[in-house]
């Protein structure tokens, strides 16, 4: 087994290891989830703890209706300010608008001529 001293606190265990003196939490799977609350439930139960059933979709009724205060559907529908002209006027914007920079000359190149066979013959200075 490891080099490393091992100690549990609520349901990790960590691992410290003497070199790096750096605790490790290990990543919780599902089954450990799992086994979790299926311990809570089963102290619950010994504490004398009572579950009830209920019906599907039950619980998320308020005195027999759905509770929608949370929908939002509360409040009268609002009249929408129409902002057309000022679109209009932004695109407007970007079609005059001059360029910031100005146009930035193209440096001459400097190119080769290559004759029949591969060779380079001279250089010349293309714009």
């Amino acid at each position: 087994m490891d080099d490393c001293d091992h100690f549990l606190t609520h349901s990790f265990t960590y691992r410290i290891f003497p070199k790096q003196n750096t605790m490790i939490k290990p990543k919780t799977t599902k089954r450990d989830t799992r086994e979790e609350l299926e311990s809570l439930v089963d102290q619950f139960i010994k504490q004398n703890g009572t579950i009830q059933q209920v019906n599907m979709g039950e619980s998320g009724l308020v005195d027999g209706k759905y509770n929608t205060s949370h929908l939002g559907f509360n409040e009268p529908k609002q009249d929408r300010t129409p902002l057309n002209h000022v679109v209009a006027a932004i695109q407007q914007r970007k079609q005059t608008k001059a360029p910031a920079t100005p146009a930035i000359k193209k440096r001459p190149k400097k190119k080769i001529i290559y004759d029949d066979f591969g060779e380079p013959i001279r250089w010349v200075w293309e714009e």
